[in-house]
C-alpha cells in the first residue's frame, strides 16, 4: 500500500473536508492522520479501487461520529461558540485554499452557517458543493440513497444560500489588509471616527472565551454598540503601551490579525464585511483554540 503517495495526494483536500465538517483544526488533523494510519495497516495486497473515495468516506465517517459523541459538549459550551481559526503565515501551509479555491467557504461566517445544518446535511452539502463529489458518491460515503442525497443537499443549499439571517444584505466577503490595518491602527490611535468609518451599521463583535478567558458572553450588536464596546479596548492600548504586539495574516481566507499581550499570543481576529464596510468581527481567545498558532508561531 503506498501510504506515502495517497498522503501527499489526499492529504490537503481531506483536511480541507475535515475542518469544514467539523471548525477545529487539531480535531480535523488528528482525524486525517487517523484515516492514514488505517489505510497503512491494511494487507500489502489490498486493493482498493478508488483511493481518494475511500479515504474521503473514511474521514467523513470519523467526522459524524465526532459530531455526533460531541454534541453534548457544544450544548453547555460557555459564552459564544467559533470555529477554531485556520491561520497561515510565510511559514505555514495550513490553508486548504492550496488547492481549493474557494475561500469564501473558509471564512468563519460561512464555517457559522454550516454549523446551522444537522452532521449528516452538512457532509452531503460539502462534498457536493464544495469538492463536487457525484451525488452516487456522496450516496456511498454517508450510507443514503441517491434521492436522499439530493434531497438533503437541496434542503442544506437552500438554508446557506437563502436563509443566512435578515443581517445579510449586499454582498458578503472577507476584509483587505489594508481594512484590517485601519482597523488597529484606530484602536491604537483611539480614533472612534475612523472605526465609525470602517464598520457597517449593523456591526456585530463576536468573542470565544469558551469561560477560560476574558470574553463578553454573547454578540455587541450595532455600531454605536461596537464602538462603545471598542472605546474600553482602546483605552487598554493606550496605557499598555509596549505589553501588546500583533501580526496582519491570513486567518480562515482573508486578511486578520494576531494579537499577543506579554509577549503570549491572547487573540486571533478574523473578519466579515458587507458593501466594502466590517460587517462581522470574530475574536478567538479560548486558549485551547489558540495552541496550533502559538505553536507555529513559537
Amino acid at each position: 500500500m503506498d501510504t506515502e503517495r495517497f498522503y501527499h495526494s489526499y492529504r490537503t483536500m481531506l483536511f480541507s473536508l475535515a475542518y469544514r465538517m467539523l471548525g477545529s483544526v487539531a480535531d480535523a488533523e488528528d482525524i486525517v492522520q487517523e484515516a492514514f494510519m488505517i489505510i497503512d495497516q491494511l494487507p500489502a495486497d489490498t486493493h482498493i479501487v478508488n483511493e481518494k473515495a475511500y479515504l474521503c468516506k473514511s474521514v467523513t465517517n470519523r467526522c459524524l461520529n465526532l459530531l455526533q459523541s460531541s454534541a453534548k459538549q457544544r450544548e453547555v459550551y460557555v459564552g459564544i461558540w467559533l470555529p477554531e481559526p485556520l491561520v497561515r503565515t510565510g511559514a505555514a501551509n495550513l490553508d486548504p485554499s492550496e488547492i481549493y479555491q474557494q475561500k469564501e467557504s473558509l471564512s468563519t461566517a460561512y464555517l457559522l452557517l454550516l454549523q446551522q445544518l444537522s452532521a449528516t446535511e452538512r457532509a452531503v452539502f460539502l462534498l457536493r458543493e464544495i469538492f463536487q463529489y457525484p451525488y452516487e458518491d456522496i450516496a456511498d460515503i454517508v450510507g443514503k440513497s441517491v434521492f436522499n442525497c439530493r434531497q438533503i443537499f437541496l434542503r442544506a443549499k437552500k438554508s446557506i444560500h437563502h436563509n443566512p439571517g435578515k443581517r445579510s444584505k449586499g454582498s458578503v466577503s472577507g476584509v483587505t489588509e489594508p481594512q484590517v490595518q485601519q482597523f488597529i491602527q484606530a484602536l491604537i490611535d483611539g480614533d472612534t471616527n475612523i472605526l465609525l468609518n470602517l464598520l457597517a451599521t449593523d456591526a456585530v463583535h463576536y468573542t470565544d472565551g469558551g469561560g477560560k478567558a476574558r470574553a463578553v458572553l454573547t454578540p455587541v450588536a450595532g455600531v454605536d454598540n461596537v464602538v462603545q464596546f471598542y472605546k474600553e479596548i482602546m483605552h487598554w492600548f493606550k496605557a499598555a503601551e509596549s505589553r501588546y504586539s500583533y501580526l496582519v495574516t491570513d486567518v480562515n481566507g482573508s486578511a486578520g490579525v494576531i494579537l499577543s499581550i506579554d509577549d503570549r499570543i491572547a487573540y486571533v481576529y478574523s473578519f466579515d464585511s458587507a458593501n466594502d464596510r466590517i460587517r462581522s468581527i470574530y475574536a478567538t481567545a479560548n486558549p485551547d483554540k489558540l495552541k496550533l498558532v502559538r505553536r507555529m508561531l513559537s
